[in-house]
């Protein structure tokens, strides 16, 4: 890379973590190529970004953003990853670690506050953005649906009261006839 090059892969990074809520530093030393592609595939089925970058440029890329704090991460065969949604990133990196030795978790930073691994692991076991949005619906129609049964209830058993007396009214004049 010339240096234009490099300060346009500066502007560019950092113009992305911009946009975003999460960056991860991970370590991916003897991944093959089909493995990153791999790791890449399910980081962008998760709606994230990963991208190995060289650590002095994406140090630059870093400074004056809120995700300054984990540049001491970046030593040795680095990568990044990034997403709006930051549970969807860390769980995609956490299970692929799980299944690839060569690939761990360094930290990362969410908004201004730094992770460690044991932080970006706990953020991973939390539910995503769609399954908290599907409780947050479910509780919002289940008093709905409460309230429905409750004003019908009353309904029903006068219904069922009426029922009762026509039957038996009707089983008395059956017995007078």
């Amino acid at each position: 890379m010339d240096r234009t090059e490099k300060r346009e892969f500066v502007a560019a990074l950092t113009s992305m973590l911009a946009d975003t809520s999460i960056v991860v530093v991970t370590r991916n030393s003897g991944l093959t190529v089909a493995e990153v592609t791999e790791l890449r595939r399910r980081m962008r089925a998760a709606g994230a970004n990963f991208k190995v970058a060289k650590n002095r440029l994406a140090t630059l890329a870093l400074t004056g953003t809120r995700f300054e704090g984990i540049k001491p991460l970046l030593k040795g065969p680095t990568a990044l990853a990034w997403a709006a949604d930051p549970v969807a990133v860390a769980k995609t990196a956490i299970e692929f670690a799980r299944t690839n030795e060569k690939f761990t978790v360094l930290g990362g930073a969410i908004g201004g506050q730094t992770l460690d691994a044991a932080g970006v692991k706990a953020l991973s076991e939390l539910p995503s953005l769609e399954a908290l949005r599907a409780r947050l619906l479910g509780m919002l129609q289940t008093p709905a649906t409460r309230i429905a049964g409750v004003l019908q209830a009353p309904g029903g058993q006068i219904a069922r009261v009426l029922a009762a007396f026509a039957k038996k009214d009707g089983g008395q004049e059956a017995e007078a006839a």
